[in-house]
């Protein structure tokens, strides 16, 4: 562990999914890191319960498509390395998705997507239109018959992945604290507060969702009604989330869950019997863009910024992680320009 004595070349404020993915990418280049947060680790919208790596549709490619899709294709090997220096596991697998199609115009669409993904995902993942009854009981209904399936969705458990990444920085003597003084370069990433802070409109925006006991470890995703049910290695299956522009109450679950509940169990209805073992609630950091905000500060001179990972946080974090590194500490700017601040 590092001391207060000692050199600090980065010090991070946040301990969520971007703060110790920019920590552990400074460390591992042999930088002193040093995170604080006075909540704790995974304390704000990390510590959900969800972990859906979604993929955006494979068509009007942008920057923020590209630096997902870069990051998607990273995290394999990624979180493997953070779980073989720390030996926590982040129950990350890149299990895929299954998405019903309503009509034959959303077949017809999702057929030149396809197409499009055969060019854009650079043939190391396909999204293909696949029949309903090829894929069992675990197919959600789809009144065309067809669903879209996809290979590059993956799943991670928030907060494992987060305890994985904090056992990872430990090893590389970097120091996780509650409190401290700023020393070296200095990162801010703690989410809705500083969105908060430089008076973003809809800064947070409040999700909920539940954490069901059902053994699918090795079932791909499903996205349909609007709701992702995401089957995790530890015997769980998580369902979320609500999107909540307006809320009285930002850490309590109310009616809008038990309605994703119920629509959760409609799409899949082994949850049905399935105990529910949690139900959680939380603000989410979202950009006025709802792209990442990356790079200088706007309000901080002389600082940095890495926030705003609404919904695709986890996703995004990997390369996140190591372009902010570059930034900081070899002075290579590969922030696509739509994520500066």
């Amino acid at each position: 562990m590092a001391t207060a004595d000692q050199q600090v070349d980065v010090t991070v404020m946040g301990a969520g999914i971007f703060g110790l993915s920019v920590a552990w990418a400074a460390a591992r280049r042999g930088a002193k890191v040093r995170v604080i947060d006075p909540n704790g680790i995974g304390a704000g919208a990390s510590g959900g319960i969800v972990g859906a790596l979604a993929p955006h549709v494979p068509e009007q490619w942008n920057p923020k498509k590209a630096f997902q899709l870069e990051s998607l294709l990273m995290a394999g090997d990624w979180w493997a390395e953070v779980a073989r220096m720390g030996g926590g596991d982040p129950g990350y697998a890149r299990t895929g998705r299954l998405q019903p199609l309503t009509d034959e115009a959303q077949v017809a669409r999702a057929q030149e997507r396809a197409e499009n993904a055969e060019t854009l995902w650079q043939g190391r993942a396909v999204w293909e239109v696949v029949s309903a009854g090829s894929q069992g009981d675990w197919a959600p209904h789809s009144p065309s018959g067809w669903l879209v399936h996809d290979t590059l969705t993956g799943r991670i458990h928030p907060r494992q992945a987060l305890a994985a990444l904090a056992a990872a920085l430990q090893d590389c003597n970097a120091e996780i604290t509650e409190e401290g003084p700023e020393a070296g370069q200095v990162v801010w990433a703690t989410g809705v507060h500083d969105l908060t802070t430089m008076q973003v409109p809809g800064a947070g925006v409040k999700g909920q969702a539940a954490l069901f006991r059902l053994d699918a470890a090795n079932r791909p995703q499903l996205f349909a009604e609007a709701l992702h049910i995401v089957p995790h290695a530890d015997g769980t299956v998580a369902v979320g989330s609500t999107s909540e522009r307006e809320w009285k109450t930002a850490d309590t679950t109310d009616a809008l869950l038990e309605d994703v509940i119920a629509r959760a169990c409609a799409v899949l209805p082994a949850l049905k019997q399935a105990p529910i073992i949690e139900r959680w609630a939380g603000l989410r950091p979202r950009s006025k863009s709802r792209a990442p905000v990356l790079g200088a500060h706007p309000a901080r001179p002389g600082q940095f910024i890495a926030n705003g990972g609404f919904k695709i946080g986890f996703g995004m974090a990997p390369l996140v992680g190591e372009v902010m590194a570059d930034l900081i500490l070899e002075g290579r700017d590969r922030i696509p320009d739509p994520f500066r601040a």
